[in-house]
């Protein structure tokens, strides 16, 4: 079998789409079309099913795109340990990603990393905590920041950072003069709760104290959230690491008491990390904590 081929398969998959595939490969979309039909071809089995809206796996597909992706990994993986051997570091690590790290931490740890392995390509895979724990363990992410605890025990993880949840108001609220919120003053407020990211923190933090918010508006993106209480629309509750730019007529207030996002690493298996992988996590934990 061609490694080519799998790989080029493999990035079908994760793209749901041949000429998408071929983009980011720098292949046509017919020599992408050519490599899987020679795929199923030397397997004997029909693996993608292709229509208008993309492509899917099949059954067979989907039983094998497990296993096409270990190979991938350990070829991957054997490669960074000849260069390493030769003492070069060299490789590709894939970084399941979500909003506010990327925002605020990538830019500092990608900078450094690349300054001391210059070598080391880096490829980022943006999503939500879910999305990102399913990647890692389909091993599309080499490694992930989620949220702790992860949904998936399977996976093994680094605790990272306690990210501060905060009560987010309009500047002109009647809260607005307190140091601190309680829980229970916002109770029959407004409330605008994220529908993605930290809506589990939230909801957690709500359950603990037996309290039902009075839910105004759901929403996914954290700009439209504070665009929302900017507007005066309802008041809202966000990790710190989000809110480090605010707009105008916003205010930031801690909430009384310990409750934070926990932030962490997650791969399927730090023993069998590949070496650029280890790095990379080892740059991450040193600059977070530094």
């Amino acid at each position: 079998m061609n490694l080519i081929k799998y790989e080029i398969f493999s990035k079908v998959v994760e793209c749901k789409s041949l000429t998408k595939a071929g983009e980011r490969l720098n292949l046509t979309q017919s020599a992408v079309s050519h490599a899987i039909s020679s795929l199923e071809r030397d397997v004997g089995l029909s693996l993608l099913i292709r229509n208008r809206s993309g492509v899917q796996l099949t059954n067979n597909g989907e039983r094998l795109i497990v296993h096409i992706r270990e190979i991938l990994q350990m070829n991957e993986k054997l490669n960074q340990e000849i260069a390493a051997i030769k003492g070069i570091e060299r490789g590709t690590v894939r970084i399941g990603t979500f909003s506010s790290v990327s925002i605020q931490w990538l830019p500092g740890i990608l900078k450094q990393f690349q300054e001391q392995f210059p070598l080391i390509d880096i490829k980022l895979v943006d999503g939500s905590y879910v999305e990102i724990e399913e990647s890692v363990l389909a091993g599309i992410s080499d490694l992930g920041f989620v949220n702790l605890p992860t949904t998936n025990p399977i996976l093994e993880v680094i605790p990272l950072h306690q990210d501060r949840m905060m009560c987010v108001l309009p500047k002109d609220h009647p809260l607005h003069h307190q140091s601190t919120i309680r829980i229970n003053q916002i109770r029959d407020e407004p409330f605008i709760m994220p529908i993605a990211g930290c809506d589990n923190d939230i909801k957690r933090i709500f359950n603990q104290h037996n309290i039902v918010p009075s839910i105004k508006f759901e929403l996914e993106d954290d700009q439209a959230i504070l665009a929302m209480v900017q507007s005066g629309l309802g008041i809202s509750m966000l990790p710190e690491l989000i809110l480090s730019s605010l707009p105008d007529e916003v205010c930031i207030r801690p909430l009384e008491g310990a409750h934070y996002r926990s932030i962490g690493i997650a791969v399927k298996s730090l023993r069998d990390c590949s070496p650029a992988a280890q790095k990379m996590i080892e740059c991450i934990c040193h600059w977070v904590v530094k």
